[in-house]
């Protein structure tokens, strides 16, 4: 039997084995199998030359990665945001090929990456997925793009992702393994569990830990206990953006709504937009601006003075360690102190250390030693 044969039958299994306390364990031990086949399936084709994945070098600021379907407008989308020419059509599978363009939002460069169309199947290696995958792996903020007469295809999306170890909108499981020599596994949590100890030991022992001390830090089913165990996930943050509102009939817009709730998206929380019309853009880049938490501050330059144009451009929380780190050169080396002007300052020009928390559009001007 083969391996895809193998994973089939785990989670045929899984599906047909109604789960409650008396079964926890075992579905447990089924799951766990299941990841491990799984990874097994994934180095053997990377060492096959399948899943290498497609090699986008990341510039600027931050990544974001256009998700779809084909046909969604995806293409269309990346050129009337940014400086690309991806090559649009009508039908399906037009974009063979990942396709950068820049867009410039509030003095920051963001990377726009318009990966080819998902399909069913994607996880598992159809249609070039995993090589597709590969690159919203490395993206910073994922944008989900469907189309106003497809909504469903939302909850499929997710499913590809899930299956590539992509966690939409999630933060990693708050969970601590450490191995030790002897005395058996112990569980200590400091939350109360649905799962029991036994079931939470019979899948480490299926991840081959015998002797550890694991701690849990949060409430966690099977999947997410796993998800903690394997340590090789991704946790993405995601919008969504609704395309194609140009065709809709008045009439149809409240059909378009009850479609999102009933697939556990928020309206409100949804961007509509037309990307051929090129309507609802600039709600969209905010959100994007957003979503990826970044803020600019404005460099005092001695002689030259502050620098609007041309903004440092930072994680929100970032410091001014972090800003110096940013800017590279000899700037960490020599710093002596800085002087910060904005809300984050108690006053004009605070001077401040290292581990001083910038606010978007601070000036900022670094004293060094010469």
């Amino acid at each position: 039997m083969g391996l895809e044969e193998e994973i089939e039958e785990l989670q045929e299994e899984i599906a047909s084995t109604p789960y409650n306390k008396s079964t926890e364990a075992h579905i447990g031990r089924l799951k766990s199998k299941l990841a491990e086949k799984k990874e097994e399936l994934e180095v053997r084709q990377q060492s096959s030359g399948g899943g290498g994945g497609y090699h986008v070098e990341k510039h600027g600021d931050a990544t974001v990665a256009l998700v779809g379907f084909p046909s969604v407008g995806k293409s269309t989308l990346l050129n009337a945001l940014t400086n690309a020419d991806s090559e649009v059509g009508s039908y399906e599978f037009t974009t063979l090929d990942v396709n950068p363009g820049m867009l410039e939002l509030n003095g920051a460069n963001i990377q726009m990456l318009d990966v080819p169309g998902l399909i069913e199947g994607a996880a598992s290696g159809r249609g070039g997925g995993q090589e597709v995958l590969s690159v919203v792996r490395a993206a910073d903020l994922i944008v989900f793009v469907l189309s106003a007469f497809e909504i469903e295809q939302y909850e499929r999306l997710c499913e590809e992702l899930y299956e590539n170890k992509i966690r939409i909108d999630r933060e990693p499981p708050r969970i601590s393994i450490r191995r030790k020599g002897k005395d058996g596994l112990r569980v200590t949590s400091s939350v109360d569990q649905d799962l029991d100890d036994r079931t939470i030991k019979e899948v480490l022992r299926n991840h081959e830990y015998i002797n550890a001390d694991i701690t849990l830090n949060e409430t966690v089913d099977i999947d997410r206990l796993i998800d903690g165990i394997q340590d090789n996930r991704v946790y993405l943050p995601s919008i969504v953006t609704v395309n194609k509102t140009d065709l809709i009939d008045p009439s149809y817009v409240d059909t378009v709504k009850e479609n999102l709730r009933e697939h556990d998206l928020d309206p409100e929380e949804v961007t509509f937009i037309s990307a051929e019309k090129e309507k609802g853009l600039d709600a969209f880049k905010e959100r994007i601006w957003q979503e990826l938490g970044l803020m600019r501050i404005y460099m005092d330059k001695p002689g030259r003075g502050v620098d609007y144009e041309e903004p440092l451009v930072i994680e929100q929380g970032s410091t001014v360690e972090d800003a110096t780190k940013k800017l590279g050169g000899e700037f960490e080396k020599r710093f002596r102190f800085a002087r910060v002007t904005g809300e984050s300052a108690a006053h004009d020009g605070q001077q401040v250390g290292l581990d001083h928390e910038l606010a978007d559009e601070d000036v900022l001007r670094l004293i060094t030693r010469k």
